[in-house]
Formats: structure tokens, sequence, C-alpha cells
């Protein structure tokens, strides 16, 4: 009796102990729909943009099979060359400028004064702005004759610029309203760096006579490090793929004198209708944005901040 009793009490543990693996629930039904959307906006344009890409179309023409040869006459086309230095061009400045500002507005902003919390408000309102409201309220002030800029230069005795307007300054002054858009993001990244900083050090800094600049060098400067290389990376991508703001101004122009990868690649897909090197671009450019993002964030986890807050 003994023996069947134990018998049976093995079997109900076994029966209790195998009922949560048959009322496993059923993740599935929730899954695919997600893999569904995914698939249908992200993963089959980018399919489709790659066959486009070895294909030679035209709007109007029949669809013939290219192979390479896109990308073989993209690494002889002199356009894409000059959009590809235009685009690093205006990357490197629309990074560096939002970033020096950025922080220093951050190091303003830290500090206690009268009024901080409205100021600060103010000065984050450019990135509530749409790009095309800005980039038309930015090309009325950049008018040769009518802008307010001009008349603001000739009141300090300064004669008046042609901005956008000449080859040659038509970038700078691309990257001023871009600088102007997106250094108060900047200034938020690094607002956060700052508040999270211990007192300690700066207390022992003081106690050993360091002056305002040494603390900033030898401590803000590092610990912020990590968060001001978090805003270069969000720059960097946002810049490189900037179109809005550059269409609405300049077209690329004047001529080709600010065309970036994204003007060229949009004037040839929906401009001169050739949607099969359009495509073959687009993949290019894609690779581009990919490695640099890889490349900034193998920067970021392989840099050792905690080495910089010794020097």
């Amino acid at each position: 009796m003994a023996s069947v009793s134990t018998e049976t009490a093995r079997t109900e543990t076994g029966n209790k102990r195998s009922k949560p693996s048959r009322l496993a629930p059923n993740y599935w039904p929730f899954v695919v729909p997600a893999l569904i959307v995914i698939g249908a906006v992200i993963v089959f344009p980018w399919v489709f943009t790659l066959w486009m890409s070895v294909n030679s179309w035209t709007l109007g023409q029949e669809q013939t099979f290219a192979g390479l040869d896109n990308y073989i006459r993209l690494a002889t086309d002199f356009r894409f060359w000059e959009s590809l230095w235009h685009t690093l061009i205006f990357t490197v400045l629309a990074v560096v400028a939002p970033l020096f500002l950025g922080t220093l507005a951050a190091l303003i902003f830290d500090a206690q004064f009268p009024g901080r919390g409205f100021l600060r408000g103010v000065f984050v309102m450019p990135m509530m702005a749409t790009p095309v409201a800005i980039a038309l309220v930015w090309t009325m002030m950049f008018h040769p004759q009518l802008g307010v800029l001009n008349y603001l230069l000739s009141l300090v005795g300064i004669g008046p610029q042609e901005w956008i307007y000449n080859r040659y300054s038509v970038i700078p002054s691309l990257v001023l309203v871009e600088t102007w858009q997106w250094t108060p993001l900047i200034m938020l990244i690094v607002l956060g760096g700052l508040a999270s900083l211990p007192r300690e050090p700066y207390e022992s800094a003081e106690i050993d006579g360091a002056n305002a600049w040494q603390k900033f060098r030898y401590l803000t400067l590092p610990m912020i490090a990590p968060f001001l290389m978090i805003g270069v990376i969000i720059r960097a991508i946002d810049a490189i793929k900037s179109f809005d703001i550059i269409y609405a101004m300049t077209q690329g122009g004047p001529g080709t004198a600010s065309e970036t990868i994204n003007i060229y690649l949009y004037n040839t897909a929906f401009s001169y209708y050739d949607i099969g090197y359009g495509s073959a671009m687009a993949v290019v450019f894609f690779v581009i944005i990919v490695a640099l993002s890889l490349m900034l964030m193998m920067v970021r986890a392989r840099t050792n901040w905690s080495d910089m807050e010794t020097r």
C-alpha cells in the first residue's frame, strides 16, 4: 500500500510539473504582426532598392538588367564625388560648431542665475520649428538687398554679403542655419552630463587652489566626454543625411556648390528619372552612413573614459 501511495504521489507531482510546459504562453501571435510591419516598411524597400540598383531603368523606358554598371558609373562620376565632398564638409562643420556652442551654452545654463529656466526654454525653441519654415525664414534673412543680416552688418561697417547666393559662402551659410537649429540639442545632452557630475572632485580641486579653467580642463571635460561623444554621434548621423533645409534653401545651388549626396540622389531619381542610377547611389549612401555609425559607435565603446579623468 505504501508503494502504491508513493507511486501515485510521484505521478501527481509529475503531472503538476508538466502543466507549465503545456500551458506556456505562445508569443507568436504578437510577434508575427510586428515582423510583417518591419518587413513591409524596412526590409522590402531596401530589397527593392538593391534590385533596382542593378537595373537600368529610366521612367518611360524599358527596364533592363545592368549588373554592376550603375556602380561602375558612380566611380567615374565627377558630380557624385563632388557631392560627396560637399557632404563631408557640411557634416564636419555641422558637428563641430553645435558641439562647441552647445557645450558653452550648457556651461552657462548650468550656473545658478535668475530667469535660468525661462532662458533655457527660449534657447531650445529652434528645435521645435519645422525645417521648411526655418529654411524660408533664413532665406529671407540671407537676401542680399532686403535681408536683415546684411542690415545688421551695415551697422558695424561691414559690406553686404551674398550668403547662399555665392558658391564659396553657401555651405557655411547652411551650416549657420543647421547650427542655430541643433545647438540646443547638444546643450541638453551636455546639461544632463553636468547634472550627474559628483561634487567631491571639485571640492578637492578648490582646496588645492585650482582655478576655473583648470577645473574645466581636468575635471569637467573628461567627465562629460561620454556625453559629448553621444552628441557627436547623433549630430553626425543627422547632418550627413540632411536634406530638407538644403533643398528648401538652395536646391543644391548656386550651380552644384551645395549639392550633397542627398540632393544629387533626389535630382537623379526624381528630376532626371534615372531610377536605376539613383538606387545605386542610395545603396552606396546607405553603406557610408552605416560605416560612419559603426565607426563612431566603436570609438564610443572602446574609449576608456576613466583613463581620461586621470590626465
